[in-house]
């Protein structure tokens, strides 16, 4: 009796273990979405379920505790995403993306269309979803093409590296928005060193399309059996700076905030604690993109609602993944992983935050190379290390470092398996050796130089005074 006691107490113990559930928490998630298919809220959620049953505490409380969890996320974040579907939506229905593109053409001239094409998909990427910027622009990257009979790859690349780069790092995109909320970061710093990180790599990654470009003289190729719509003319679109506002106004009010707090300006943080708040942000921002599309596109009540209700129901899925993976994260936490981690680190050592950084883009890329979404490896990945709590002091660093070497790394490892390489190779008419080329080449090498950038800037500029600020 006294055996059978122990051994039933030692594989307690070792069902228990953290190391154990954590391993069999990635292992489900990640076999629910490769090998069944499953969509990843299903796969999350029953990751979640299965960490919490492991997880030491009454069975009675493993799945009200899940459910909590999953509460607590949508309630940070939901309204957030929510809006910025919204928006997103009533940019590109109204003209006014079109608007911020054709005028970033004009102001950089055809000869600098690279450079235009690669700063409208960064600044049209904060608010939109990647794949639908992609479909905007790739149109003008073919017309480009048309008129001067070259340098079609470096255009397809240039919108490529552009809007990959801040969908990866600044929110209201959900992977960095699920990222600061796990990790406790200030919204405004993230979106100020998400640019930061990000505008550089943009600019670095545009000679690396021209050297595609050049390698690889890739001419148009017309869709097969398709008209190409014929784009709006300009006097029929909303003025340039009503057409940035809704991305704009967010961006201000919540840096606003972060700045008034960091400076300790008492009475500003009254005020801009209210406007500045992401809610709040987003609902206005959405309102003036609402407004774009009814002035300009002549839109009424009902096919408003209806633009609205398709944008939610969109931005509903992302919710679902976001708020699943925040579950699985508590539910490691409740694991105990906090605990075996924190044994392993040394706090005095000056290479432990990099090094932990380095690992964390490295599982982020593992992560997207075996399920194919960069939202879903972000979300999973900073799960994982939220829930080991390392504390700013062992990174050497402000947590925003470690979130922009995950997104960095959500970056890596695109190929068959993600949706985003389908979109390019197919709304750029390119094959997929042709895609792997170039996107899934261009991909890995803005990851590096965005984790390179990270890193210099984590030990030159650690901003530990920010840390609960």
């Amino acid at each position: 009796m006294v055996e059978l006691m122990a051994t039933t107490g030692g594989i307690i113990h070792l069902v228990q273990n953290p190391v154990t559930v954590l391993i069999v928490g990635i292992v489900v998630v990640i076999g629910l979405i490769v090998v069944l298919r499953m969509n990843a809220f299903i796969a999350l959620i029953t990751g979640a379920i299965v960490v919490s049953l492991m997880a030491p505490g009454p069975w009675a409380a493993s799945i009200v505790r899940v459910a909590e969890a999953f509460g607590s996320v949508v309630g940070k974040i939901g309204i957030v995403i929510a809006l910025a579907a919204v928006i997103g939506k009533c940019l590109m229905d109204s003209g006014a993306a079109d608007r911020i593109v054709r005028s970033f053409l004009q102001a950089l001239g055809e000869k600098r269309a690279s450079m235009a094409l690669m700063g409208s998909g960064f600044v049209l990427s904060i608010p939109v979803f990647f794949d639908t910027v992609f479909y905007l622009l790739v149109p003008l990257a073919r017309s480009l093409w048309r008129r001067t009979r070259k340098n079609y790859v470096l255009y397809v690349t240039a919108i490529s590296a552009g809007a990959a780069i801040t969908h990866t790092l600044v929110p209201p995109t959900p992977g960095p928005l699920f990222m600061a909320n796990e990790l406790k970061i200030d919204l405004g710093l993230m979106i100020l060193m998400g640019t930061l990180i990000g505008l550089p790599t943009a600019l670095i990654g545009l000679p690396i399309c021209r050297l595609f470009d050049r390698a690889l003289d890739i001419p148009m190729r017309p869709y097969v059996g398709e008209k190409e719509l014929e784009p709006l003319p300009d006097d029929e679109l909303p003025p340039l700076l009503l057409s940035l506002a809704p991305v704009l106004l967010p961006v201000v009010l919540i840096s606003a905030n972060t700045v008034a707090k960091a400076v300790g300006a008492i009475r500003a943080v009254t005020v801009t604690a209210v406007i500045g708040d992401p809610n709040l942000a987003l609902l206005l921002s959405a309102g003036i993109a609402m407004y774009l599309l009814v002035r300009y596109r002549g839109s009424s009540l009902a096919e408003l609602g209806q633009a609205t209700e398709t944008a939610l129901m969109s931005g509903g899925v992302i919710i679902l993944i976001t708020a699943g993976g925040g579950a699985f994260g508590a539910m490691l936490r409740e694991a105990g992983i906090e605990q075996v981690i924190q044994e392993h680190l040394n706090p005095n050592s000056q290479s432990t935050g990099l090094l932990i950084m380095v690992t964390a883009f490295g599982v982020a890329s593992l992560m997207k190379f075996a399920q194919g979404s960069g939202t879903v490896s972000m979300i999973t990945t900073v799960s994982m290390f939220a829930a080991m709590k390392i504390s700013p002091q062992v990174l050497g660093c402000h947590p925003v470092y470690l979130a922009a070497a995950i997104g960095c790394g959500s970056l890596v490892g695109s190929w068959m398996n993600d949706s985003g390489f389908w979109i390019y190779a197919r709304m750029g008419n390119l094959t997929e050796m042709e895609s792997l080329k170039t996107w899934t080449i261009l991909l890995i090498v803005l990851g590096l130089i965005a984790l390179v950038i990270t890193l210099v800037l984590s030990r030159l500029m650690p901003l530990l005074q920010f840390v609960g600020a």
